[in-house]
């Protein structure tokens, strides 16, 4: 068997992406994977020194990590596995390679478990935006993507529920702590500030 056809099975999902998510997906659109996962899976790879068939995998994994929407939002990520395991060996993907990269899209389900450093890059770019300086931003689209779908919370208990959220997380890979856990950190600092002004409490706590 030749080397998989990488190209073409970027396009597809990128075409099935393009064609079938719903609108409503704000956050989980096709920006999220072509223009945030996939430049910070191929930015923590090269920092953590992985090249060759390794690459092609993480790559290709990326594309389609949230492939699984075009279907359900619940459970996404299984029915991205499968979506995956039905499509990619039309472009010349092992079985093995399918079922790598099958398990490199299950390390991005919340909370994060990943068990191989491939899957541990897949995580962090997954959650790269915690700590970027667009953070504010896609969090706003997230909350509007959620109140979408009926799950609308009070501004109090949305900064709440991120905060909690960005406290408890880390980062898998060491690249990926260097380069954004000082972000991170200033973006929690930005949310607390953001609940106490939703909870009435001033700057001074009075």
């Amino acid at each position: 068997m030749g080397e998989p056809d990488f190209e073409q099975a970027r396009r597809y999902a990128l075409r099935r992406l393009e064609r079938e998510l719903d609108p409503a997906l704000c956050y989980h659109s096709i920006a999220h994977t072509r223009d945030e996962v996939v430049p910070a899976a191929e930015r923590l790879a090269a920092l953590e020194g992985f090249g060759g068939e390794d690459l092609m995998l993480l790559r290709t994994a990326a594309y389609f990590h949230d492939i699984g929407f075009v279907e359900c939002r619940a459970g996404h990520e299984a029915t991205g596995v499968r979506i995956v395991e039905a499509a990619l060996p039309g472009f010349g993907y092992a079985p093995d390679q399918v079922a790598a990269i099958g398990q490199l899209i299950l390390a991005t389900r919340l909370p994060q478990r990943p068990i191989t450093p491939l899957a541990a890059i897949l995580a962090d770019s997954d959650l790269d935006m915690l700590g970027r300086e667009d953070f504010l931003l896609l969090n706003r689209m997230l909350r509007t993507e959620l109140d979408a779908f009926g799950a609308a919370v009070s501004d109090a208990q949305w900064y709440r529920q991120q905060a909690n959220f960005v406290r408890s997380h880390h980062y898998w890979t060491a690249s990926a702590r260097r380069l954004r856990d000082d972000g991170k950190g200033r973006n929690l600092r930005a949310l607390e500030a953001l609940l106490a002004v939703a909870e009435g409490i001033s700057p001074q706590g009075g």
